[in-house]
């Protein structure tokens, strides 16, 4: 044989070709069924957008309507928080993998981006099931067009890991560490500034404390002080006991704490133990002369004023709730069955009431920077313009408590932000004006450390487990 011979492929005759049909694109994959963890999820998140509901408010409901439980829960809830909190850097991503403006992106397909996106950057779900879920969500919602967009636009996403994405689209770590933070924790840049300040650093204390707001907090629960002891919830619950509270106990599991008897039954209730801590500092400040009259100018929806009813209670005092809007009045109402205490709608700031009081507890209205892991959409709904508006409110309650209050009587300022505006600045402002005495208010904390140089006292999640709580606590001259 040599180079010249014909193969036998090569001596065949050839013949006409069939012309075939054109390849079909598949398109993305349709899995049998609709997740129903995925769902409760995109749907908690259109209602967040649609109508600016709270995901902890309308979540839990849907669980119990569609009877989602268990791990199909958890996951529904993981999803629905999460994908709420990282809103702003999912936004980032989806902007860099998509080939219009996120701003003329339907607004039912761009949440479902978010969940998809979510699940690629932040968990451990693998891609392909993320993908296909999320599209086929898209699909029902939107069809089979929208159902490619996402398709395409959620393969870009998997792309990149989240250090990977972060390293695009968040500014210069070195030329700017606070803009660099903001987008790595999903933070707004104006709130990461306020921490900042708050904190007094750029580094590696405000990382700290923005990753802790990144992170999904355990359930605190509240016993009522005369009905029932920490050491029992705790047993009864399968929860720790509190670190600084006495009253405390900390969930590590998931579920709706609502589920719980020991809630339904009002035995205990859910209060971030900041919040608990706030108030029973009111109550251990020392005080000369009467202490029969205590007052809660702020009280809705009632936690506080739950707390603190039970403790006049136990002091043969009673306690005054004053809350503004009428729905929320019904809600300390029904927190504080049994207790001595009486709700009054009425403005903090002018209540019509006598004054007198030995006690009064200002739970302001303000930002709630302070408890954004709580409330993961909220971050992205205030602005830095909502600051001067809230700090003008807290003066005036403020002030208003101190005229409320006896000679030698004590207030408690408590905000759950961080924001100096809101916190040493309202304290500063009415302190000087009315001379109130700023007392420190750090004896009133006992255990708890870290509190830094005072008179004032600010948690801090990623230093106490708490929400960012802001408690100051001033006498009235004599």
């Amino acid at each position: 044989m040599n180079g010249s011979t014909s193969s036998p492929r090569s001596s065949r005759p050839s013949r006409p070709r069939r012309p075939h049909p054109p390849k079909r694109n598949p398109g993305p994959e349709r899995p049998p069924q609709e997740d129903p963890a995925r769902r409760a999820a995109l749907d908690t998140l259109r209602a967040v957008t649609k109508r600016d509901a709270y995901a902890n408010l309308v979540l839990p409901g849907l669980l119990r309507e569609r009877r989602i439980t268990g791990r199909d829960a958890a996951l529904a809830t993981e999803l629905t928080y999460g994908t709420a909190r990282a809103r702003g850097l999912l936004d980032a991503v989806l902007a860099a993998c998509s080939d219009r403006p996120l701003a003329e992106i339907d607004d039912a397909v761009l949440d479902a981006l978010r969940l998809g996106a979510y699940q690629l950057l932040r968990t451990r779900v693998p891609a392909h099931a993320a993908v296909a879920s999320t599209v086929d969500l898209v699909r029902a919602d939107r069809g089979s067009g929208a159902a490619g967009f996402a398709n395409a636009v959620l393969r870009r996403v998997t792309g990149q890991d989240e250090a990977g994405w972060i390293d695009e689209v968040a500014p210069d770590e070195e030329s700017d560490p606070i803009g660099y933070l903001a987008m790595s924790t999903a933070h707004p840049r104006w709130v990461a500034q306020a921490f900042a300040e708050a904190l007094g650093s750029r580094g590696e204390p405000l990382r700290a404390a923005l990753a802790a707001d990144d992170t999904r907090p355990i359930v605190h629960l509240i016993a009522r002080p005369g009905e029932i002891s920490a050491d029992e919830l705790a047993a009864i619950t399968g929860g720790d006991l509190a670190p600084y509270s006495p009253y405390g106990v900390h969930l590590a599991d998931g579920g709706d704490p609502a589920d719980l008897d020991v809630v339904r039954e009002r035995l205990a209730a859910v209060q971030d133990e900041g919040s608990q801590l706030c108030a029973l500092a009111l109550t251990r400040a020392p005080l000369e002369g009467t202490d029969e009259r205590w007052l809660d100018l702020c009280a809705g929806p009632g936690g506080k004023a739950a707390l603190l009813g039970a403790l006049a209670a136990l002091s043969d005092a009673t306690l005054d709730a004053v809350e503004k809007t009428p729905h929320r009045a019904e809600l300390i109402r029904k927190a504080t069955i049994g207790l001595p205490v009486d709700v009054r709608v009425a403005d903090g700031r002018d209540p019509g009431l006598d004054g007198g009081y030995d006690r009064v507890l200002v739970d302001a209205p303000c930002t709630g920077l302070g408890a954004l892991r709580r409330r993961p959409e909220a971050r992205w709904r205030r602005q830095p313009s909502d600051v001067a508006a809230l700090a003008k409110l807290q003066r005036e309650l403020l002030t208003s408590a101190l005229d409320l209050v006896r000679p030698g009587g004590l207030v408690a300022y408590v905000v759950c932000s961080p924001h100096l505006a809101e916190t040493v600045g309202v304290v500063a402002e009415v302190a000087r004006k009315t001379g109130a005495e700023r007392l420190d208010t750090r004896e009133f904390f006992p255990g708890v450390p870290n509190l830094g140089d005072g008179p004032q006292v600010q948690l801090w999640p990623h230093e106490h487990g708490t929400d960012a709580m802001f408690c100051a606590i001033l006498r009235r001259p004599a």
